[in-house]
């Protein structure tokens, strides 16, 4: 089982409950996505004038990003309750019928992961969000017969790190579409003087600035690295969260000055080291590790290939003239990263 890093997006259930406390309450308060903002201000400005649910809305981007956070703050802005679930949870059209014949009006819904919901329970949201009825099927076989039931007009918002793998007719049935994308040094150093204060952790610009470089343009890592250094502050330093204090603390949990952890230098020294810079394929890759192959696709990977560390060819993983600097290693002659081929590998996705 793979053990979260420090730099990685996911978050566990106990760290889900602890980015409660510092999630921003309204659009006004959230930092970040500009243009997402605007346009989501006016989606629900509207709707509340015309007195109407708004459309139903679909937000896509990597984890830790703010989805989650933007559709408590829809709710909020609406006045109206939200309903929590995510898509591994709907195994079947019946799970999915209970969670909306039970909405109240105007109330938002939101379907994290929606991308992994179950096919029956598609088919089945496809009239709901459309026609707001669930056809309910009483019994097997040749006499089944389905029971029509209206159910109260809502709000589906819909959250997915993966947009492609998102059938069209589902995509197309969602009446506005937001992408969520990373944030800028200056944006996170907003971010955790606001969670610095909330934690009552006076944070030293030049920290924030230290901890913002590594966080790989993304909140939650951000915060959770703020927490790190607060700890370390208490247990180990002065209790100020200062430059010195950051810098020990990210060393300590192996967050490098550009943001890479553990995992993401292990999948570089062995890409180098044992393959020479590649190409190699993600199953020997991950083998060479000691993690899963999806662990390394979806947690480590994106990172690396978004920071120009790692090329996908269609033969395998290729490590970039970046990654060599970075590690400190020196390309052997023969490495695989002539010209122009690392730009075009960007573009491919190997299996």
């Amino acid at each position: 089982m793979h053990e979260r890093e420090a730099a990685s997006p996911e978050a566990d259930v106990d760290e889900r409950r602890l980015e409660g406390a510092l999630r921003p309450r309204s659009l006004e308060d959230f930092v970040g996505q500009e243009r997402v903002r605007e346009q989501l201000s006016l989606v629900l400005h509207s709707a509340q004038r015309r007195n109407r649910a708004p459309d139903h809305i679909l937000m896509s981007g990597g984890p830790g990003l703010g989805k989650t956070t933007l559709a408590m703050i829809i709710a909020a802005e609406l006045g109206v309750p939200l309903r929590i679930t995510s898509g591994p949870a709907i195994e079947r059209s019946g799970d999915l019928a209970a969670v909306l014949s039970t909405l109240q009006e105007g109330e938002v819904l939101f379907l994290d992961e929606i991308h992994r919901m179950a096919r029956p329970a598609e088919e089945m949201l496809y009239v709901a969000m459309e026609d707001f009825r669930v056809d309910v099927v009483v019994g097997k076989g040749p006499g089944a017969t389905a029971i029509p039931l209206d159910i109260a007009p809502f709000t589906l918002v819909g959250a997915t790190t993966r947009a492609g793998m998102l059938p069209a007719p589902l995509r197309d049935r969602f009446g506005f579409t937001a992408h969520m994308d990373f944030y800028d040094a200056d944006e996170l150093e907003r971010i955790l003087y606001r969670s610095a204060g909330l934690l009552g952790a006076p944070l030293d610009p030049e920290a924030a600035r230290e901890i913002a470089g590594r966080s790989r343009g993304t909140p939650r890592i951000a915060n959770r690295l703020l927490r790190r250094v607060r700890d370390y502050a208490e247990v180990r330093g002065d209790g100020d969260l200062t430059l010195h204090n950051a810098r020990a603390a990210l060393d300590l949990y192996e967050v490098d000055a550009l943001g890479l952890d553990r995992l993401d230098r292990a999948i570089l020294d062995v890409l180098m080291r044992r393959f020479r810079g590649g190409p190699v394929g993600l199953s020997t890759l991950a083998v060479s590790v000691g993690e899963e192959a999806e662990t390394v696709e979806e947690v480590a990977e994106p990172f690396l290939v978004r920071s120009g560390f790692l090329a996908r060819t269609p033969r395998g993983r290729v490590a970039t003239p970046q990654a060599w600097e970075h590690m400190g290693l020196t390309p052997p002659p023969d490495a695989a990263f002539g010209a122009g081929r690392v730009e075009d590998a960007a573009d491919t996705g190997a299996a």
